[in-house]
């Protein structure tokens, strides 16, 4: 059986100029820093799974969408191969919530200039080819 890539969705939110990140654990990129976000399901949109992972994670609502960019990138310790589809997001107002305790420790608001590090794989990809992304 060949292999084959998969498919992400990243949510850029953006609040008074910080980004929301949230620390993954219990999957690959286990110890990184990411964006809101997860698989694209069958017949689902880009928008629709960003509001679906949004929602599902940090009980945020979606009010608007928009593409900003795309990685490949290739986990070689964990042997996966993603294509990211990067969005930005306009949030209803609300805090975000730790749904998923088991996938993610803590979401957390960041200044673009002071992003914590490690960075998951595709957002680092993602801020190395689009320097500018997360300008508010």
């Amino acid at each position: 059986m060949s292999k084959q890539a998969r498919v992400g969705v990243g949510v850029v939110i953006m609040r008074q100029g910080k980004v929301l990140l949230g620390l993954r654990q219990g999957s690959h990129g286990e110890g990184t820093w990411a964006l809101p976000g997860g698989h694209l399901e069958w017949q689902e949109s880009i928008e629709q799974c960003a509001s679906r992972e949004v929602k599902e994670e940090t009980n945020l609502n979606v009010l608007a969408v928009q593409h900003l960019g795309f990685t490949s990138d290739v986990f070689t310790q964990e042997d996966k191969h993603y294509v990211t589809l990067f969005v930005t997001a306009t949030v209803a107002d609300g805090d975000a919530e730790l749904m998923e305790p088991e996938k993610c420790r803590q979401w957390q608001w960041f200044e673009p200039q002071q992003l914590p590090s490690p960075l998951f794989l595709p957002f680092a990809t993602l801020l190395r080819n689009q320097p500018d992304c997360l300008c508010d």
